[in-house]
């Protein structure tokens, strides 16, 4: 096992000449969750760890660190447990179902994760004040998906969402997300809370896995074994891709931020690539260094890969231009050192076996 990555430094943290805040973060042994949890003790801050490990490693965490505390457990019971402790002062969540093979496998649990889990944080965070406590500035972590089929690009966060019919699963983790944005919303009109929806766009970097269909650990995974990246569909579809060390920092800062309480971001690069691009980057950037030559992506059918009629965007690109002017937001880690990075992790991780086969691109 490698030493965990670190993240490189960044804008000064929020509260970095105040004093010590204490957090939650729920979720926070996942991929995003243990960079964040990584920031927030960076700059002095104490910080609880929910996490049931359903998706999240341990091992991203410290294995010991006088500012963390880690509760391993489900969410609802931990945040029943934190009741009579100590008020937060910020609290992120994270917790979630993640990626679309998980949802299209297990549809039940994804719907049921994020919706209830979601209601109970609010439901917490909302009752600080019951504590006689101020309400914590709350994040609740959403996702590109909501924006469904998309009726517009780049994605604005007042467009309008567009999903397919209930028959087809794959729109549930979408329809899920938004119920989530719902609840931040009416808790932030009803209670006062100070919350903030971030809608992520194809973060990547150190740490991920590609257990549940995420494409830049299974493209590089294949390439570090001399095989050829699987891309589903025509490789024409386009994401765009950004590094979480250039993510995180953004977190915390919106929270710090009253002018960005009560409502939604997209948070991400709105620089496009195509997946058939990007299998091509990967070899390229890849193959020199370990000596591997000759690769060309193989592309496998969208019937073959999930079911038969799965739907796919054509393009899914973030408009960035809240999030600028809200904290000044601009990705700095370019795709090609991103990819040797987590080149580098794969290498030495004992990942999953799991983490070696299939994606997914949505």
């Amino acid at each position: 096992m490698e030493p965990r990555a670190a993240t490189p430094p960044h804008d000064e943290h929020p509260a970095a000449t105040g004093e010590p805040l204490r957090c939650l973060v729920t979720g926070g042994a996942g991929f995003i969750g243990s960079h964040l949890v990584d920031h927030l003790l960076g700059g002095g801050h104490t910080v609880t760890v929910i996490d049931n490990l359903s998706t999240g490693r341990r091992e991203n965490l410290p294995a010991e660190h006088p500012g963390l505390s880690f509760i391993h457990a489900d969410l609802e019971g931990a945040l029943t447990d934190l009741e009579d402790d100590a008020p937060f002062d910020r609290v992120f969540h994270l917790a979630a179902a993640v990626g679309v093979k998980r949802i299209i496998e297990n549809p039940i649990d994804s719907i049921e994760t994020n919706i209830l889990d979601t209601a109970a944080l609010l439901r917490f965070a909302s009752g600080h004040s019951r504590r006689g406590a101020p309400l914590p500035p709350t994040l609740v972590a959403s996702s590109s998906e909501v924006y469904g089929k998309g009726v517009s690009s780049p994605f604005q966060e007042s467009d309008d969402c567009l999903y397919g019919p209930t028959t087809a699963l794959r729109w549930s983790y979408a329809a899920s997300k938004a119920l989530d944005e719902y609840l931040a919303l009416a808790h932030h009109a009803e209670h006062g809370l100070p919350a903030v929806v971030v809608r992520f766009f194809n973060t990547v970097g150190p740490r991920q896995i590609g257990d549940y269909g995420m494409v830049l650990p299974n493209f590089v995974t294949r390439v570090l074994d001399a095989r050829a990246p699987q891309v589903f569909g025509t490789g024409a579809q386009s994401r765009c891709f950004c590094d979480v060390r250039d993510i995180t920092p953004a977190l915390p800062t919106l929270l710090s931020t009253p002018g960005c309480h009560g409502r939604v971001f997209n948070l991400g690069s709105d620089q496009p690539i195509s997946i058939l691009d990007l299998a091509r980057l990967v070899i390229d950037t890849l193959a020199g260094e370990q000596g591997v030559g000759g690769l060309e992506p193989e592309l496998v059918p969208y019937d073959e890969a999930y079911s038969p009629g799965f739907e796919d965007l054509a393009r899914r690109q973030p408009d960035l231009a809240r999030v600028r002017d809200a904290i000044g937001f601009a990705p700095k880690i370019p795709i090609e050192r991103t990819i040797l990075d987590l080149a580098q992790h794969l290498r030495t991780d004992a990942a999953p076996s799991g983490a070696r086969e299939g994606y997914a691109h949505p």
